[in-house]
């Protein structure tokens, strides 16, 4: 499994609308096959700050299967305008997990 992550920093006073249209969004990213979940958490200390997480069964899932698709125009579509700066995307695979 990959972990794709990104830090989303949201334009002053959008980050309510933003939360809408990720919603919207979302069923475009889960639409895609190796897609295996996804979550947006929001930063308690920074009011516009977000951090996406979205789990791959493979790295080229994300940055073949997704960013090459239809839905990835619509993803784009509907988020893209929220950023500043565009974010950085990252991906990273499990080195060691202790689970309770």
């Amino acid at each position: 499994m990959i972990l794709e992550t990104a830090i989303l920093f949201i334009k002053p006073h959008l980050a309510s609308q933003f939360e809408v249209d990720f919603i919207k969004a979302s069923q475009y990213i889960s639409s895609i096959q190796g897609y295996l979940g996804h979550r947006l958490e929001k930063c308690l200390e920074v009011e516009k700050k977000y951090l996406l997480m979205v789990n791959w069964n493979t790295l080229e899932d994300h940055t073949i299967g997704f960013r090459t698709s239809e839905a990835y125009l619509e993803w784009r579509r509907i988020l893209h305008e929220y950023y500043e700066p565009f974010p950085v995307v990252e991906h990273y695979e499990t080195v060691f997990e202790n689970k309770i």
